[in-house]
Order: structure tokens, then C-alpha cells, then sequence
């Protein structure tokens, strides 16, 4: 039942002379209730805390803001290298004058995509709630990506303005020019001294909110919670990466869900006069795990955060060292290397309470010995979930030591097991294997322009097929045990076979290909590849993985090659993957 509850929310409140009021009413979300879905078998849901959550009826920069008037003065985002910060009055006023330069300067109107690639730094916060409040769609770019990945990520979402730094300039006017799109390139100085490309717009000129008039805010507030608000990419179940339409009222709901009482305890707390959760932020922000659950809730309840561009163990334990971080957003490979690096000393983790880790399994041996080792008070909260789901569908409760399990889904959220030759979809019973689907308020809205691929995954009373297989137990843990999708994670990021399928079937001396991912100790999975050779010709590995290497993300780069005689395909012509698996691994 959705039930209206009128409340007002705090004033969101530019720290210029210009007040801007909002008031808003709650939506009571639970999906126990038969007046949204008709009942069905199998349906399981957490019964350690509510399922029903207030979901506030308003848009992402509003719930971000709702309190920021019990904060302005702490600080809400600071360069764990450089040690520049903004204040939460700061992060506001900055935010807000982006989004009336993108409006008034630059002509973007509600809908339009601009492009934010930019590593973990205060000025991504900046553009990504300016990107918002200006009622256009934020699409996340990989900072590292190449000039192919990057220019193929614009055309398919029709970027209009791309914000990125400096540093990636050459890169990024390549995929410019590849696109063959007229785009705006915003750039973020890396260097205070460093010089501004020909032809781009300088960030921090835009966004000096010096004599800056706010009124046309207001005006242009014509996008509602159920507008697009945010474009990741992902892979989906197969293939290429597809964008995946986010609302205000999926992220939003979301981050209500991070709220809620996990087993007597919340994962981060408001800040107060006397308290500031702190977290140092590696996980990146454009993947919708730093997106959600470090940058946009932690934002809104006035947690300090403490952002590296990415995981390197020297800046890393610097932080570490430097501030007296609360909360740890990780996944299991940094949980790993903390637990075995001398560097890490129990000292630096005194004021962690909890760690939450996502993305891939962590096993209970690695927590044991993390918690023997460096912080024994600190608790652990395993998650599980997808961009489309915006993205936790599962979590443990609080100090769970059961880490075989993803825990049971989020409050509000639905899960069922389904045999995936069921036409019908029927939920299966505890112990029973199959595809986990997931149903709730932060399933996505679709894939961008690709309304069969939304069809194939989300399907009859709003279930969206994850294509995971797994089960649940009589206490309602569920596991993971494989997947139906082809999707190789490595580090927690996805690469899709396809992809690179597509790049060596261009060499001109590979006659067929295939990928699949195999065991990394480090990285999870990494890609392998799979070839077949054109006749009369003499095959360099090497150089075949250079050829790849140049094109991708270094994280989607070919772990080894393989040449073999052939790829084994079934009679629609799909490749085999779990047949290449059993013959050659």
C-alpha cells in the first residue's frame, strides 16, 4: 500500500542571502500488501526489521539537502592527497551554481544528459548535485577509460556537456571528435597552475557562486521523483553495456533502505554538535556502489568524507592513518589487503565501529582474521546487489557471521527463487536453486533506448531478473552459488565478454574468439581469451593482448590467450562458455 503521510521537511537552504523552501509528504512503501502485486508463492522478505520505510516524495537533490542547515559549517568532502575540502555550506552553494550555469549559460533542460568523468575528488560532488538540481540526467563516466569506451558511452546517451579534469583532456576531445557530437567539455584543473585546454570551460569558474542569483531554481523545477536522474552503465545479464535509467525515487529509496535499523544498529549515523561519521571513500564514485551508498546517503545525513582517486596502499593508509574514519565502505579485495599489510596498524582503525563490504563474496576466514588482527570491535555488514537496483537488494544484519550468505533483502524489498524453464515464475521453497529475481521502489525505471533488453529483465508484477542463481535456507539467508549471466567480475567491476569478443574478432589474424573469466587471487576473476586462428597465419599473444589492451580499461584487459581449433557454439551460434570452462580450465 502506498499511504500519503503530509510532514515537512527542513528547509533546503542556499548559504546566500536566497532561501528556497521545500515541503514534501512521505510515501509509506511495503510490499507486503496485495493492493500493489497480487500474491504469489515463495516470496521472501527480512523479518529482523520493518518493511515498511518512509520514502520521501521528493527529488535526489532535495533529500540530500533536507538537513543541511544542522551541518553547514562541518565538512563534508576533502582530498585525502591534497587535503582541499568544501564545508556542507560550501558543497551547496558550489552545487547550486553549477546548476544555474548549466541552465542559463550553457541551455540544458530537463532530461538532457551531462557526463561527469571524474575520479573520487570534492569537485564530483560538486557536479553531481549541480548536475541534478539542474534537472538533467548525470551519466558516469570511468575515468579510465579509453577514447573508444568513452565516445561510445556519449553517442548512446546522447551527452550534451561532459565535465572531466585536465589530466584526461586529450582523451576525452578524442571521443569528442569520435562521436561526431557537438559537446561541451567542462574541465577540472588537476593542478592549481595547470592551464586550461582550448575550446573548455573552466569548472571552478562556473561554479564561484559570488554574486550568483539563484531564482531561476525554482522557475526550472519542473522534474519530479519519477524523472530519470541518473544513466550508469551496465551489462546487464550479457552483452554490452546498456544504460541504466535511474529515478530520484529509486536512489532516494535506496538510501532510506541504508538507513533502517540492521539488527539493532544503522550503518552510518547523523551528524550532531558532538559527532561525524568519517569514511574514506576508494570505492569510485561513478559505480553505483560508491555512487549510492558512500557519496549521495553519506551526504545526506553529514558524514565527513575522505576521497582517493583510486586504491593505492601508500594514499590509502594515509588516510587511514590521518583520520579517524567510523565507517568503511570496502570490497573484499581491500579487506584482504588491509588484513596482511603491516602498513595497516591497529592504531589507525580505533575509531572504525563497522565495515560494510559488497560486490563479491567475503569469506568468513577473512573477516575472523581482520577482526583478530586489526580492529576487534569493529562489526561487519555483508551487501549484494546491481546498478539496476540502485544498487543494495541484499544486506546482512549488523555482526551476521554467517559470510557464506548475502543476507536477506533490504527493507521493503522482495526476493524469490524461480526455475529459470518456469514460464509461470513460481517462488521456490528453501534449499531449492534457481535465478534470484528481486522486486521494490529502487528497481530501475528500464534501459535506456533498448526496450527489449527492459523486457527481458524486467518482467510481469515489476520482478527484475538478476541472473544470479542461488537459494535461501530456513532462516531466509540467501547464497549465491553461480550465474546465468556472462559477465566477469573483476575487482567488483563488470566486463562483458562481448566487448572483448567484438575487439579480437577485428585483429586480421583471428579467424573466431570467445571469453570467459577465470580464478585471479587478487582480482577476483579476470578475463581469458579464447582463439582461433585464420588459416596460414602465426598468432604473437602478446601482441594479440597489446591489441586489446589499447582499446579497454586497463581492468578489462586479457588475463592470458588461448589458441585453440575452435569455439564450441550451439545451434543458435551462442558460444558454449561453460563448455570452454570444462575442456580448458
Amino acid at each position: 500500500m502506498l499511504r500519503s503521510i503530509t510532514k515537512n521537511l527542513r528547509q533546503s537552504r542556499l548559504i546566500s542571502p536566497e532561501i528556497r523552501k521545500f515541503a514534501t509528504s512521505y510515501d509509506e512503501v511495503s510490499l507486503e500488501d496485495q493492493s500493489l502485486f497480487p500474491a504469489e508463492e515463495g516470496i521472501v522478505q527480512n523479518s529482523l526489521y520493518t518493511n515498511r520505510i518512509l520514502v520521501p516524495k521528493c527529488t535526489l537533490d532535495q533529500y540530500v539537502w533536507s538537513n543541511v542547515d544542522k551541518f553547514r559549517q562541518k565538512t563534508a568532502i576533502e582530498c585525502g592527497i591534497t587535503g582541499k575540502f568544501y564545508t556542507y555550506a560550501q558543497l551547496r552553494d558550489r552545487s547550486a551554481t553549477l546548476a544555474v550555469n548549466l541552465i542559463k549559460r550553457f541551455g540544458v533542460t530537463k532530461g538532457e544528459t551531462v557526463a561527469v568523468c571524474l575520479p573520487n575528488m570534492p569537485e564530483f560532488a560538486v557536479a553531481a548535485l549541480g548536475c541534478i538540481e539542474s534537472g538533467s540526467v548525470i551519466s558516469t563516466f570511468n575515468p579510465i577509460y579509453t577514447s573508444d569506451e568513452i565516445s561510445k558511452q556519449m553517442i548512446n546517451s546522447d551527452t550534451k556537456i561532459i565535465i572531466s579534469t585536465t589530466e584526461h583532456y586529450k582523451k576525452i576531445a578524442k571521443a569528442v571528435e569520435m562521436s561526431n557530437m557537438d559537446i561541451k567539455i567542462i574541465m577540472v584543473k588537476d593542478r592549481e597552475n595547470a592551464s586550461l585546454p582550448p575550446n573548455t570551460i573552466d569548472f571552478k569558474e562556473i561554479t564561484d557562486p559570488h554574486n550568483m542569483s539563484f531564482e531561476i531554481l525554482e522557475k526550472n523545477r519542473t522534474f519530479d521523483p519519477n524523472d530519470t536522474v541518473m544513466l550508469p552503465y551496465s551489462s546487464g545479464t550479457t552483452g554490452v553495456a546498456k544504460g541504466v535509467e535511474l529515478t530520484h525515487r529509486n536512489i532516494v529509496s535506496n538510501c532510506v533502505m541504508l538507513g533502517q535499523n540492521l539488527g539493532g544498529e544503522t550503518l552510518a549515523i547523523e551528524a550532531s554538535d558532538t559527532f561525524q561519521d568519517v569514511l574514506p571513500c576508494v570505492l569510485p564514485f561513478f559505480h553505483i556502489y560508491g555512487w549510492t551508498c558512500t557519496l549521495i546517503s553519506k551526504l545526506q545525513l553529514g558524514c565527513k568524507l575522505v576521497t582517493l582517486p583510486a586504491f593505492k596502499p601508500d594514499t590509502f593508509v594515509d588516510v587511514l592513518r590521518n583520520h579517524k574514519t567510523t565507517l568503511i565502505h570496502l570490497v573484499p579485495p581491500i579487506v584482504t589487503f588491509m588484513s596482511n599489510s603491516a602498513d595497516v596498524k591497529p592504531d589507525y582503525l580505533m575509531s572504525a565501529r563497522m565495515i560494510m563490504s559488497g560486490a563479491a563474496p567475503l569469506g568468513r576466514a577473512e573477516v575472523e582474521r581482520f577482526v583478530e588482527t586489526k580492529a576487534p570491535q569493529v562489526k561487519f555488514s555483508q551487501g549484494y546487489g546491481l546498478t539496476e537496483t540502485s544498487p543494495v537488494a541484499m544486506m546482512q544484519s549488523i555482526g551476521n557471521m554467517n559470510f557464506g550468505s548475502i543476507g536477506s533483502p533490504s527493507p521493503a524489498t522482495q526476493a524469490k527463487i524461480i526455475n529459470i524453464e518456469d514460464p509461470k515464475m513460481i517462488g521456490l521453497g528453501p534449499g531449492q536453486s534457481g535465478e534470484v529475481l528481486i522486486r521494490g521502489p529502487h528497481i530501475m525505471k528500464g534501459y535506456y533506448k533498448n526496450e527489449e533488453a527492459t523486457k527481458e529483465t524486467i518482467v510481469e508484477n515489476g520482478w527484475l531478473r538478476t541472473g544470479d542463481i542461488g537459494y535461501y535456507d530456513e532462516n531466509f539467508q540467501f547464497y549465491i552459488t553461480d550465474r546465468m549471466k556472462e559477465l566477469i567480475k573483476v575487482k567488483g567491476f563488470q566486463v562483458a565478454p562481448a566487448e572483448l569478443e567484438s575487439i579480437l574478432k577485428c585483429h586480421p589474424q583471428i579467424a573466431d574468439a570467445a571469453v570467459v573469466g577465470v580464478p585471479h587471487k587478487t582480482t577476483g576473476e579476470a578475463p581469458r581469451g579464447f582463439i582461433v586462428a585464420k588459416p596460414n597465419t602465426k598468432i604473437n599473444k602478446e601482441e594479440i593482448m597489446n591489441f586489446v589492451q589499447e582499446k579497454v580499461a586497463p581492468y578489462k584487459k586479457l588475463e592470458s590467450i588461448v589458441i585453440v581449433n575452435e569455439i564450441p557454439k550451439n545451434a543458435t551460434g551462442k558460444i558454449m562458455r561453460r563448455e570452454i570452462k570444462a575442456k580448458y580450465l
